[in-house]
Formats: structure tokens, C-alpha cells, sequence
């Protein structure tokens, strides 16, 4: 069957206020998932996960950091086979955290590892006849069922070997890496993953099995969004309420990293979506669990400082970008781009077009709203929808009394979310002192690239490597941005490995792929250019190509 999506400005979850999305509580190994539990936070090794001993002290490290769940890649045969061995040897060492098996493309190891872990993530764009439908383009709805009735045989003995074992699954679905039949209907977007997930889950419901948790990502925080509500909207109307893992695939290393993670994670835990979290950085993945608390922690800070008790409609379209219309004033609202307003000091690295000195707002018949409390930001934005008011509208955000871990993750959550929902002109800080100012107009300008408000640096996806992937991705990515940052306004993958990368990176201009045994292949957009390159030329060669592009 085809799913319709014909929504507009329905979006259930409230605007104004906060409300859980109530989901059903799962199981995963002892430690519940969903309905009134805590956001449980995870990651996933890195290592070889037939290299027990280095997999066992990753794992032991993202124990101690304080991770829920734990997930490892499992390629073939021989790795499921190997998981017994790093059961006992973390219960030798006294640390109990639930195993997650990471599986792609063959049923039969996730069948085997189905009675070995806690749970197991399969991708659904990997469940399907892609040899025989992948130069099809139109399918009749009779052809859509038949496929997916191949796509139930194949899922059925899954299905019952983890009813037998109390086994859930996560039907993970990946922008990028949907299947052809999929893409062809609905499009590599929001409506497809939804509707990818949406016919799994038909599939589990027929069989009776309920122990599901979705996952709806993107590299694109605003992709990532906009899915995630479309799920929640789908489920709600099927009456269904499963539980919901939330994050951005391939955010990338350092403060990026962390800036989209936050945008997406963090404006839809505020907006009651999200029942499992799970950080996405190019970086060791025990980092990542710091980094998922304090997104958690401004999160519970901005719902528990929200005094507003009525709840406003959602008056623009909430599961695409949709921009608020203004009147343009100089060179802020209208079709301009948005702007970053900072008078505290002056600064060489403000740009041009925006504000370094109060009195150019001299005059200017501006909305400036002071807030770091996005509930507050909508209420204010309502009214003055209700009233007419049509002039650019500024987040003011003054920072004096945040600490310094705060900054970045309360900047990216509420001016992020809020400029990934169309609703910002320009963004203005104050608060800051000599000592931090720069830093701080550095992460303004990361957020409005993040939330594609505004670009004004060369944009990098990178993923944060599992066991497939066969070199040192955080070197690799280091070395790409330092020998592409002056492509302002390109996008350029770094990916570890051949599974996910050329789906996921399908937007990107460039990317750089792990081949295997120290090899690259180069994209240029979805076209390998340069197949096998040796890794230690492999960068040379992707500048070379994207220069040569550049001067033709």
C-alpha cells in the first residue's frame, strides 16, 4: 500500500509547552526503553569486534562514562560467533550494559546474533530485492505489495527467533540508504523514511511482535527532524507508540559535531520526542556520552524553566521548511539571508552584512525577543503573527550568567531549532567578555551553517567510524578539513567505509570513502571519480579534483 501524507498544520505534539510523546516500554536487557523511563543515552564501539580483548575495554570505557546501551557492528558470520566470548569476558569483569548488534544487508547474521544480544538495529533499505528493482522506477501498487511481501519472508524468521529469545529490534532508517522501490514513490526524503519504517512495522504487527524501537537519521539536522515528526504524526494516527531513538548520523568531529547533534536532538526532546539518544561524532565514542548528557541537561533546564501553560497551534508547516514571511528591512528579513547581531566588542571575524556596533540598529523597526527559553520564543512569535506584525523578527540571547558548558549546547538548541523551523531573522548575543567573544561569534556562525540558515564555511559530514571501518577516520577528517577549508560553501563527506557512505553522503558535493586495506574512493556528488586511491595521496587527489572542477 501507498501512505498518504497529505499534512500540513496538524502536528500533534504541543508548541508552546511540554508533553512526552507517551511510547510503549520496551525491554533491553533488564533496562526499559520508552514510557515514563529516563532518555536512555548509548553509543557504539569502534573496534574490531573480533579483537575481544580492545572491544571489551572500549566497551568497559563507555560503561564508565555512564552509556545505557552499547552497540557493536557486526559484518559476517564470524563476528556474531565472536559475541559469546565478549559477553563473558565483560560478566568476568563485572560490567552488565545490554549489547546492541549492528547489522546490514544479511538476514542471516542478524538471525544468529538475534540470540546472542539484547537487540538488534537492521536497516530496512537493506530488505529488499535491490538486484531486481534498482533500474525500476515507477512501481504499481500491485508491484509495492508484491516487493514488500518479499520483504516480510525475508523479515519473518528475525521476527520469531527474537520473540523466542526476547530480543527487540530497531528498524533503523538512514536518509540516503533507503530502498530503490521506496525512493522512487515518495523520494529520498522525510515521507519516505516514514513510509519505509511505517511497512516494517505493519509487517512486525501482523506477527504479533511488538518489541520495536524506531530511529529515523540524517546527517542533515533539519532532515532528522522533520522525520522524526512525521513519524511521531504517522504513528499517532495508527494508533501506534513505539519508542523512539533520536540522532544525527555523521555530525562530524569537535564543536560541529556537537552543534548539529544538539540542534536535532535537542529541539525534539523539547518537543516531547525521543526515548533513547545516541551522539554521532567522528571521535572516540566514550565521548560521546558527555556530550549526549548535557544535550539531555539544557534540554530538562529549558522545559523546567517554561512558565507558559496554554498551548498555541502549530500555525506553519512543521515537517518541511517553511520560512516566516517578513517585511526586508536593510539587508535583514525578507529573501535575505539571516543575520548575526553582536555589540559587545568589535570584531574582525564579523562579516560584512552583519552587526558589530548598536547603532546600526539605530532605527531599525525590529522584533527583538529575549529569550533563551524556545517555549517563550514561540509564545511571543504567536502573537505577533496574531497581530500583523510582519517586521524581521531577533532572538536575543544574553549568555552572562551561563557557564561555559552551557553556551554551546543552549546556543545550538533553542537559536538552532528555531532557525531550523524558518522562525529567525537574525540572531543576536550578548553577555560575552574579551576573553570568550571570539569563540562565541565562531559557534554563532557554526549554528547558522548547522541549521542551513546560513552558509559561510565549507560544510563537512563525517561518520564516527564502527568496526568496518579500516583506517583512522578522525586523522582523515582532520587532514580533508585542513586541505578543503577555503571551499566556503561546499559540502565534503568523510566516511568510513562503503556501507552507509555513499547513501548517507548522497547530498554532499565531495566524499572521501573508505575502500578498505588503506584505500579511498573519491565521489564527486554520487559519481566515484577515483576508485582504490592509497590512502596517504588520497587527499591531494580530492583537492586536485576539486579544483579542477572549480576552474572549468
Amino acid at each position: 500500500m501507498f501512505f498518504n501524507f497529505d499534512l500540513m498544520n496538524n502536528y500533534i505534539q504541543p508548541y508552546t509547552t511540554y508533553s512526552r510523546f507517551k511510547t510503549k516500554e520496551v525491554n533491553i536487557g533488564g533496562i526499559a526503553l520508552g514510557g515514563n523511563n529516563p532518555i536512555r543515552i548509548q553509543t557504539m564501539t569502534n573496534t574490531n569486534t573480533l579483537d575481544t580483548k580492545t572491544t571489551v575495554e572500549q566497551i568497559t570505557r563507555i560503561y564508565n562514562a555512564g552509556a545505557d546501551y552499547v552497540r557493536l557492528t557486526v559484518q559476517g558470520i564470524k563476528e556474531a560467533k565472536n559475541l559469546p566470548f565478549i559477553i563473558k569476558e565483560l560478566e568476568k569483569n563485572k560490567i552488565k550494559i545490554p549489547l546492541i548488534a549492528d547489522v546490514h544487508y544479511n538476514p542471516k547474521v542478524a538471525e544468529i546474533t538475534a540470540q546472542i544480544v539484547s537487540k538488534v538495529r537492521i536497516n530496512p533499505g537493506n530488505y529488499t530485492d535491490i538486484s531486481k528493482s534498482a533500474n525500476q522506477i515507477n512501481f504499481t501498487e500491485k508491484q509495492f505489495a508484491e516487493e514488500k511481501e518479499k520483504i516480510r519472508n525475508n523479515l519473518l524468521p528475525l521476527i520469531n527467533i527474537c520473540k523466542q529469545n526476547g530480543t527487540a529490534i530497531r528498524i533503523g532508517i538512514n536518509h540516503g540508504s533507503l530502498s530503490w522501490r521506496i525512493v522512487s514513490k515518495y523520494g529520498n526524503t522525510p515521507k519516505g523514511m516514514v513510509a519505509s519504517a511505517m511497512e516494517f512495522i505493519e509487517i512486525c504487527e501482523q506477527e504479533n511482535f511488538n518489541n520495536i524501537v524506531l530511529s529515523m537519521k540524517a546527517s542533515n539536522p533539519l532532515t532528522m527532524i522533520y522525520a522524526n515528526r512525521l513519524l511521531v504524526q504517522k504513528m499517532h494516527e495508527s494508533n501506534l507508540n513505539y519508542p523512539i531513538h533520536l540522532g544525527v548520523t555523521e555530525a562530524g568531529l569537535g564543536e560541529d559535531g556537537r552543534i548539529k547533534s544538539s540542534i536535532g536532538i535537542g529541539l525534539l526532546l523539547l518537543e516531547g520526542i525521543g526515548d533513547t539518544v545516541r551522539v554521532s561524532l567522528t571521535e572516540a565514542p566514550e565521548k560521546e556520552i558527555p556530550v549526549a548528557k548535557a544535550i539531555i541537561k539544557e534540554t530538562k533546564t529549558i522545559i523546567n524553566s517554561n512558565n507558559i501553560t496554554q498551548n498555541d497551534n502549530w500555525n506553519y508547516n512543521s515537517f518541511s521548511f517553511e520560512r516566516r514571511q517578513t517585511n526586508s528591512i536593510k539587508n535583514i528579513g525578507g529573501n535575505n539571508s539571516p543575520i548575526l547581531i553582536f555589540t559587545d566588542f568589535k570584531s574582525k571575524n564579523i562579516l560584512k552584512q552583519d552587526i558589530n556596533n548598536i547603532e546600526e540598529l539605530n532605527n531599525l523597526s525590529l522584533n527583538i525577543i529575549e529569550t533563551d527559553n524556545i517555549y517563550h520564543f514561540r509564545n511571543k512569535i504567536n502573537e505577533l503573527d496574531k497581530n500583523g506584525n510582519k517586521n524581521p523578527v531577533i532572538l536575543k540571547i544574553d549568555i552572562k550568567n551561563f557557564i561555559e558548558e552551557e553556551v554551546l549546547y543552549r546556543l545550538s538548541i533553542v537559536a538552532g531549532g528555531l532557525f531550523a523551523d524558518g522562525r529567525l531573522d537574525g540572531f543576536w548575543i550578548t553577555g560575552t567578555n574579551n576573553k570568550n567573544s571570539e569563540k562565541i561569534i565562531q559557534i554563532a556562525y557554526s549554528i547558522l551553517q548547522a541549521s542551513r540558515a546560513r552558509i559561510t564555511k565549507t560544510e563537512y559530514v563525517s561518520c564516527p567510524s564502527c568496526g568496518r571501518t579500516l583506517f583512522d577516520i578522525e586523522k582523515a577528517v582532520k587532514e580533508v578539513m585542513n586541505a578543503t577549508k577555503q571551499f566556503a560553501g561546499l559540502k565534503i563527506a568523510v566516511m568510513g567505509c562503503v556501507v552507509n557512505g555513499p547513501g548517507e553522503m548522497a547530498d554532499s558535493d565531495y566524499g572521501y570513502v573508505g575502500a578498505g586495506n588503506g584505500k579511498v574512493n573519491i565521489y564527486k556528488g554520487n559519481e566515484r571519480v577515483l576508485q582504490n586511491v592509497p590512502e596517504e595521496i588520497a587527499v591531494k587527489e580530492l583537492v586536485k579534483i576539486i579544483n579542477s572542477v572549480k576552474t572549468t
